[in-house]
């Protein structure tokens, strides 16, 4: 039985390329609405963020022979509990990456390697900011750039109450709060960013997966700044294997399957 960490639409689109192979796989996501999307294509989900001593407990008693890791690039905590758990119960761990993009420079384009980091520079650039990262660093702005006159924060962040309700918590106004689930379309970015006035845009480099080039080219064609938050580097060290093809960690997993059958 496959243990899989599940965190995006790839995710998603890896499950059922493991399906179709015939291999047995439980899902882990965190949201009862990921959940259903699985289920709905014969997908079980165990839903609910799991540390790592969880992680332990839950690969013990399910009896699991092998860890997929095709988590978001950018959950580090998720990555490394999974690793953790994995090695601690002698798992083969087996990461699905997506391939990083790479972007000649300009200008207008600013590359960052922390939040704190983007934070910074968003502070120093001023105007209209649209906020394109998600909710769970949303405080790492709210606390530079909100009651700053020259400052005007816009989010955008999936639709979900607990997003919606730390905005409000942190002092974000509801004008403000744009609660979409993308992805988003290059002509769809750009009405975004008139509507609002944007002249910076934060965003992370999560991957073509993550409609990444259509937010980013958008804004600069129309002379936006975008601040880039770089991709983390995984401390993979010696131990699991990194794949960047479905078809590819797929034949591992079956391989590894195989032995224990």
């Amino acid at each position: 039985m496959i243990f899989m960490l599940c965190g995006t639409s790839d995710a998603r689109e890896l499950a059922l390329t493991l399906s179709s192979h015939g291999l047995p796989l439980v899902a882990s996501v965190v949201t009862p609405s990921a959940a259903e999307r699985l289920e709905a294509a014969a997908i079980r989900t165990a839903v609910g963020r799991l540390d790592q001593p969880g992680m332990i407990s839950f690969l013990q008693e399910g009896n699991y022979s092998v860890v997929v890791d095709a988590s978001h690039p950018f959950a580090l905590e998720a990555h490394a509990n999974a690793m953790a758990a994995a090695e601690a119960l002698g798992l083969p761990y087996f990461r699905y990456e997506r391939r990083s993009l790479h972007y000649d420079s300009h200008p207008r384009l600013i590359c960052v390697d922390s939040y704190e980091a983007a934070a910074r520079k968003a502070k120093q650039l001023k105007g209209s900011v649209m906020l394109t990262t998600g909710g769970k660093t949303l405080e790492i702005f709210a606390e530079r750039l909100l009651g700053d006159p020259e400052v005007r924060l816009t989010v955008r962040l999936l639709p979900c109450l607990e997003n919606i309700e730390k905005c409000l918590a942190l002092g974000i106004e509801q004008r403000n709060i744009i609660g979409m689930q993308g992805p988003f379309s290059r002509e769809m970015n750009e009405a975004m960013y008139r509507q609002y006035g944007t002249q910076v845009m934060i965003t992370k480099e999560s991957g073509a997966e993550g409609s990444l080039d259509e937010k980013l080219h958008a804004a600069l064609d129309m002379g936006l700044y975008v601040i880039l938050i770089t991709r983390p580097d995984t401390p993979y060290c010696d131990f699991g294997s990194v794949y960047h093809a479905m078809d590819e960690i797929a034949g591992a997993v079956k391989a590894v399957l195989a032995v224990h059958e």
